[in-house]
C-alpha cells in the first residue's frame, strides 16, 4: 500500500514526479519477500531501487516527451525508393536504452548475467520490474514484452538452425546489434476470429514467401516479427495456420518484401509505433510444425496476458499515488481533501483493485515459475480480463481526484487514462478472455480445481486469520468455482460475470494469506474483506448503509505505517 508522507497543502498540489516508486511501495516489497528466495531478492533489491528512482524521475520525464512527440513514418527516401522507416523522438530512444540495454528486460528471463544474476530471473522478479517501469512508461513495454515472448517461442519451437540465427541477435544487450521482436497477427478479416486470417504462405525450396495484409501491428518496424499465415493448400480455420518468423531484412541485408503502409493514429500508447503492413512475397522462416501455428502462438499470447496484468497493476499504482498526492496536497472548504469521507472512500475504491491486481500478478508469475500449468492456464486469463478492466475506472478516479488539472496533458493522469484503454484490446478483448477462462480453462480442462487446491492450501497456512474469516474466504471461493462450472455448462452470456467472480474470490484469498506472512503488512486482510463485502456481496443500492467496520478500516488502510494482526482482527468479524 502507498506510504507516501502527507505533503504540505498548496493551491495546486504536486504530482508524483520525482518520487521513488520502489521505496514508497510497501506492498511490492512485501510480495517480493513472499515470492522470491531471500538471496535472489537481496541481490535484486538495488536494481528495484534504481528502477524505482528512474520511474519517478528521468524515465517519467522521458515518457512525457515521447508521448508528446509520437513516431513519424517516412515512406520513401529522398531518391524515391520505398525505404519506409520510422523516426522516433530522442526521448523514446533513451527509454529503449534503459529498457533493452541497461535493464535488459527482453533477455532477463532467458539467460544468465542480466542485472548480475547467475541465472535467468524468475518470472516473479521480472514482472515486478515491469510493474515499476510501467508506472512511468507504458508504450515501450509492448516491444519489450513481444521481444521477450518471441524469444520464448523461438527457443521452444524453432529448429536448431533458426535458433542459431535469431537468438544471439534477439538476446543482445547492444542496441546496435539487437533484433527487437513483434507479433503481427491481426488482419481486417481476422481479429478475435483468428481462423479468418487470409495471409498465404507459399513454399519455394527451403524458403517461404508470405502475401497478405496485417491490419494492426504494434512495434511496426520490429527487426523480426512472429506472424500467422496459411500455407497454400492448408485447411481453412485455425487448423491450417502456421507460425513464421518474419525478418525486417533478408540475410543479405536487403529490405524484405513488405511495406509499412501507414501508422495508426491511436488514442494512447502514442510513443510506440503501430501500423498497417502489406506483405508482397516477404521471406519468412517456418517456426515449428506447419499445422500447429495457433497453438504455438498462444504460448506468446498467454505470456503477454501476464505481462498486461503486471502493467495494469503498475499503472493503477501510479493512479493511486497520483490521487493521494492530489488529495493530500490540496485544501478545500478549510480541510485537506483527503480528510473528507467521500474522497477517502473514492481512494479506497481505487486501492482495492490495485492491490488485487498486484496479488494476482505475483500468484500468476509464481505459477509460471513452479510450472503449475493448470493454475497458470486459468490465472492468466483472469488477470488479463479483470486487471485491465479495473485499470480504466482507477485511472478515471485519479483524474477526478486532481479535478480539472487531471484532464489536461500537463499532468500524467490524462495519459494514464488514454493508455489504460488498450489493455482492454491487446491479447484479446474482455469477452474473449472471459470465454477462454470459462469455456476452455473451466469447461474443458477443469483448471479451477487446481487453482482451488492452491487457494485452500493458502488458507490452511493463514492460521493467524480469525477462523470465521478464513472459513468465509474458503466458502466464497467454492461458490465462485461452482458458479463458473454452471456457466461453463451453457451460459456464455454470463461468462464475464462468472470469471469476475473467480478473480475476486481468488484475490481475496491471496490478500488474506499475504497478510499473515512473516513481516508482511497485516492490513492486506482488510483489503480481502473489502473484496468480499464490496465485490462479492449483493447490496441494495436504494438502501445505502456504511457498515461499522468500514470507517476504521479506511483509517487504517490510509495510514502510512503497517499494522499488527491484532489491530486488524476485530475488523474482520
Amino acid at each position: 500500500m502507498n506510504t507516501v508522507d502527507r505533503s504540505p497543502t498548496t493551491p495546486i498540489p504536486a504530482d508524483c514526479a520525482g518520487q521513488d516508486f520502489y521505496a514508497q511501495d510497501r506492498s511490492l516489497q512485501d510480495l517480493l519477500a513472499i515470492y522470491l528466495p531471500a538471496e535472489t531478492r537481496a541481490s535484486l533489491t538495488p536494481h528495484y531501487a534504481r528502477l524505482g528512482r528512474l520511474a519517478g524521475g528521468r524515465l517519467d520525464a522521458l515518457a512525457r516527451l515521447a508521448d508528446r512527440h509520437p513516431p513519424v513514418l517516412h515512406p520513401r527516401d529522398r531518391y524515391g525508393n520505398n525505404e519506409d522507416w520510422i523516426e522516433y523522438h530522442p526521448a523514446y530512444r533513451e527509454i529503449e536504452q534503459i529498457a533493452f540495454a541497461d535493464f535488459q528486460f527482453h533477455a532477463m528471463a532467458h539467460r544468465a548475467g542480466v542485472l548480475d544474476q547467475p541465472s535467468p530471473l524468475p518470472a516473479a522478479a521480472k514482472y515486478a520490474l515491469q510493474y515499476l517501469f510501467t508506472q512511468a512508461e507504458f508504450g515501450l513495454m509492448c516491444p519489450v514484452s513481444m521481444t521477450d515472448t518471441s524469444i520464448h517461442l523461438i527457443r521452444t519451437f524453432a529448429g536448431p538452425e533458426l535458433q542459431h540465427y535469431l537468438l544471439p541477435r534477439m538476446l543482445s544487450a547492444d542496441l546496435a546489434t539487437l533484433w527487437k521482436g513483434a507479433q503481427f497477427m491481426t488482419e481486417r478479416a481476422g481479429g478475435s476470429d483468428v481462423g479468418a486470417i487470409e495471409t498465404v504462405a507459399v513454399r519455394a525450396g527451403e524458403d517461404w514467401h508470405l502475401t497478405g495484409s496485417k491490419w494492426f501491428n504494434s512495434h511496426a518496424d520490429a527487426d523480426v516479427a512472429l506472424t500467422l499465415a496459411r500455407p497454400a493448400g492448408a485447411p481453412a480455420g485455425t487448423r491450417g495456420l502456421a507460425l513464421f518468423a518474419l525478418p525486417r531484412r533478408r540475410r543479405d541485408g536487403s529490405r524484405n518484401a513488405y511495406r509499412i503502409v501507414r501508422l495508426k493514429d491511436k488514442l494512447g500508447t502514442k510513443s510506440m509505433a503501430s501500423g498497417e503492413i502489406d506483405l508482397d512475397g516477404a521471406e519468412a522462416y517456418l517456426v515449428g510444425a506447419p499445422d500447429a501455428g495457433l497453438k504455438q502462438m498462444l504460448e506468446q499470447v498467454n505470456r503477454s496476458r501476464l505481462s498486461h496484468g503486471a502493467r495494469a497493476a503498475g499503472m493503477m499504482r501510479r493512479c493511486v499515488n497520483e490521487a493521494l498526492a492530489a488529495a493530500r496536497g490540496r485544501r478545500a472548504f478549510g480541510s485537506a481533501v483527503i480528510d473528507f469521507p467521500l474522497m477517502r472512500r473514492q481512494v479506497l475504491k481505487m486501492l482495492v483493485p490495485t492491490e488485487q491486481a498486484l496479488s494476482m500478478t505475483f500468484a500468476t508469475a509464481d505459477a509460471l515459475d513452479r510450472g503449475a500449468m493448470a493454475e497458470l492456464r486459468i490465472l492468466t486469463g483472469l488477470l488479463k480480463l479483470r486487471a485491465c478492466r479495473d485499470n480504466v475506472p482507477v485511472a478515471t478516479g485519479a483524474m477526478e481526484a486532481r479535478g480539472g488539472n487531471g484532464y489536461i496533458e500537463d499532468y500524467v493522469t490524462a495519459r494514464l487514462i488514454r493508455d489504460a484503454q488498450v489493455g482492454l484490446l491487446w491479447e484479446g478483448t474482455s469477452n474473449i478472455n472471459a470465454l477462454d477462462v470459462i469455456g476452455r480453462a473451466v469447461g474443458r480442462q477443469g483448471a479451477q480445481r487446481a487453482l482451488g487446491a492452491l487457494l485452500h492450501r493458502r488458507l490452511e497456512e493463514a492460521d493467524a486469520l480469525p477462523a470465521a474469516f478464513r472459513a468465509r474466504l474458503g466458502a466464497t471461493w467454492d461458490r465462485a468455482a461452482a458458479a463458473a462450472e454452471r456457466v461453463a455448462g451453457g451460459g456464455e452470456a454470463l461468462a464475464r460475470t462468472a470469471a469476475t467472480g473467480l478473480y475476486n474470490a481468488a484475490s481475496a484469498v491471496l490478500l488474506g494469506w499475504e497478510a499473515t506472512r512473516p513481516g508482511a503488512d497485516a492490513r492486506r486482510a482488510l483489503l480481502a474483506r473489502c473484496v468480499l463485502d464490496h465485490r462479492l456481496t449483493a447490496r441494495d443500492p436504494l438502501a445505502p448503509e456504511e457498515a461499522a467496520w468500514e470507517r476504521p478500516a479506511a483509517d487504517l488502510l490510509l495510514a502510512p505505517p503497517a499494522q499488527a494482526q491484532d489491530a486488524i482482527a476485530p475488523l474482520l468479524a
